[in-house]
């Protein structure tokens, strides 16, 4: 894949990605269109780990997801179901599992976003765009701080930032060769 079309779907996945925090349906458009476009900066860059972080984030984050639509579908049915003869002492039990199912998704979304950070500061050592770096680092900021909902602002700043790095990217330099000239002999 060439570099512009790389650089571009990366940018749109973006910003698909940071309306996603308020429109989730978009995140998987954006989800996909990030990692396409982070593969073919990978290859351009010759840096596994740029994709291969992104894709770890986007495994942990599917993951998670999961997780806690089992959950929560699990609870919502138990609770239907059981909800007026429920004793007290299990109506607990039942809270605590729930609270140990958000601190469980929150410990997710800090992981997510450390391997999209991961992701990012790489493509920022490879192509000298330092905005990645301030997008990853919000991006964990925001994840670590999901739990009070600020987060999801600065998460939706940090897509926001990434997508204009990434539409500031400028293509690798090819690599100069040096022409090394041999010492002048003694005749």
């Amino acid at each position: 894949m060439e570099f512009d079309s790389s650089r571009i779907l990366a940018g749109i996945g973006s910003i698909l990605m940071a309306i996603g925090v308020f429109i989730p349906l978009l995140t998987l458009v954006g989800l996909i269109l990030l990692l396409i476009g982070l593969r073919g900066l990978s290859d351009t860059y010759r840096e596994e780990g740029i994709f291969r972080n992104a894709l770890y984030a986007v495994i942990i984050g599917v993951i998670g997801l999961v997780t806690i639509m089992f959950v929560a579908i699990s609870i919502v049915g138990i609770a239907i179901t059981f909800a007026p003869s429920i004793p007290l002492h299990m109506a607990r039990g039942v809270i605590g599992t729930v609270l140990l199912f958000i601190v469980v998704y929150f410990v997710i979304l800090v992981l997510e976003a450390l391997f999209y950070k991961k992701s990012l500061d790489l493509l920022a050592t490879k192509s000298g765009e330092k905005l990645l770096e301030t997008a990853g680092l919000l991006l964990l900021i925001g994840a670590a701080l999901t739990i009070i909902i600020v987060g999801l602002i600065l998460v939706f700043i940090a897509w926001i930032i990434a997508a204009v790095a990434f539409f500031s990217l400028k293509p690798p330099q090819p690599a100069q060769e040096q022409v090394v000239q041999a010492p002048p002999t003694l005749a």
